[in-house]
């Protein structure tokens, strides 16, 4: 009756509604805050088309280069991100760098929106001498070396000393002090390079140590991975009981986490060794403030490292590390500073807090540039699991969502997406890589890795992913 009256038939009536607003955005990085950008784009709008360039030619950002090998449970949101992919109204285009390949500019008159989601791509550094030195490491480098980072497959690390000194007291350091000291059976199984795996097989290292400028009611690492570290077979903890002292009172109206966190901790310290013989060993040092990689005679590789001790002022998080004036030396061949990552500006015409090392921006909209948005990590700082960068996206996304909704963004006139894209990289020599295509490179592997009695076997050479989609 409706259709008799002059008006569409319902279907056709959403097809229209769809059809008039079909948004394009646009998502620089495919990591999980690329991903979740996107979902939650795709999800809450029915017309919206969305479309992930990425600079590698294989997707899922930290997911595939970040998370330990041997977290296979914590890569399971590469099941929802490759749905999200596969959507008909989502497009991957891998190979392509925002910035050097296209510009920003570029891609805000070929789209709607443009959410950068790229992540940090770089380390903060320690800023001190000898920082350079043979045997100190970046913990993104070598996290992306026993990863499959192709940046980072030539890192070759010498594992040939005894004692490795961590930087840090985060998750990312624990999984490396894990890496280096994990029974080479239990990381077999795992997704790890078999580069790295080699390097490891022969490695000298049995004594790890992880510092921080803070004490134990600071540390950022969490309950999971600490367990973990105390449980991992043929590794004994080393905590001293005097570096705990008077904390079961301090930590009493801490919030749970922090609570159950100190009191293994503390459990640890306290606990009498086994009598077996570990043949490695692994603790935490607080309250030492690296000054000074010391180098050997010949001034070219790492000794050690000079530590100005510290005392505390102030409590809980915002507590403050004050140098006493007393020094320490710690022996170590290897130093991996593990003190955070940071992200990069990524093309002059968006703004950047290089103080913050992050895009500035109010929910996720980019500060005087309307049309403009970012989530993740270059919008809030390297902080947080995956689910605080979920979270963090789902709110851009949202904001994405009310512009298109309110008018802030222009939908009235079509924008061409990809399709202008296409001449431009084509002008310029660049070929996108599908994700029909990683979906190749991901059979290859997988492929590889059983032959090896692994998940998968990740290939580290650019040129090899290429010509495996015929590139």
């Amino acid at each position: 009756m409706a259709a008799a009256r002059g008006r569409a038939p319902l279907g056709f009536r959403r097809w229209l509604r769809s059809a008039a607003a079909a948004p394009r955005v646009c998502v620089v990085g495919s990591g999980p805050a690329g991903f979740y950008t996107a979902q939650h784009i795709l999800k809450h709008h029915g017309g919206a088309q969305v479309d992930i360039y990425e600079k590698l030619p294989v997707p899922f950002g930290l997911v595939r280069f970040g998370v330990a090998p041997d977290h296979p449970e914590v890569k399971n949101v590469i099941n929802t991100f490759t749905q999200t992919a596969r959507s008909g109204r989502c497009a991957y285009y891998g190979n392509v760098t925002v910035g050097r390949d296209v510009t920003v500019a570029e891609l805000r008159q070929a789209y709607h929106a443009v959410v950068l989601s790229y992540g940090a791509e770089d380390n903060r550094v320690l800023g001190i001498p000898g920082e350079n030195l043979s045997g100190v490491y970046s913990a993104r480098a070598f996290v992306g070396w026993y990863n499959g980072l192709p940046e980072n497959r030539d890192l070759d690390p010498d594992l040939s000393c005894e004692t490795a000194l961590i930087l840090g007291h985060g998750n990312v350091a624990l999984d490396i002090a894990r890496i280096l000291l994990s029974p080479l059976q239990l990381l077999r199984k795992t997704d790890i390079t078999d580069g790295s795996l080699a390097a490891l097989a022969c490695s000298k290292v049995k004594r790890v140590w992880l510092v921080g400028r803070r004490g134990p009611l600071q540390v950022a690492f969490t309950i999971k991975e600490l367990r973990e570290m105390i449980n991992l077979p043929g590794a004994r903890p080393v905590l001293s009981p005097a570096d705990f002292t008077g904390l079961e009172d301090a930590v009493k109206d801490a919030l749970r986490p922090r609570k159950r966190l100190t009191e293994l901790m503390i459990k640890t310290a306290l606990e009498k060794p086994v009598q077996t013989a570990s043949p490695r060993e692994w603790g935490l040092k607080f309250q030492r403030s690296p000054q000074e990689v010391l180098p050997t005679a010949d001034g070219r590789r790492a000794r050690g490292v000079r530590m100005a001790l510290t005392r505390l002022e102030g409590s809980g998080d915002s507590a403050k590390a004050i140098p006493t004036g007393d020094m320490e030396e710690l022996e170590c061949g290897l130093v991996v500073s593990s003190i955070g990552y940071r992200s990069l500006p990524l093309d002059p015409a968006v703004p950047f807090d290089t103080q913050r090392g992050i895009i500035p921006n109010s929910s996720g909209r980019v500060e005087g540039v309307p049309g403009l948005y970012c989530s993740g990590w270059v919008k809030r700082g390297p902080t947080g699991v995956i689910i605080t960068t979920m979270n963090d996206s789902f709110g851009t996304a949202q904001s994405v969502l009310e512009d298109l909704q309110g008018s802030v963004l222009d939908v009235s006139t079509s924008r061409e997406g990809f399709g202008a894209m296409e001449s431009i990289l084509r002008s310029r020599g660049v070929r996108p890589v599908s994700f029909s295509d990683w979906e190749k490179i991901d059979a290859a592997e997988v492929a590889r890795g059983k032959a090896a009695g692994k998940p998968r076997e990740k290939i580290v050479d650019l040129q090899e992913m290429l010509r495996i989609i015929g590139h």
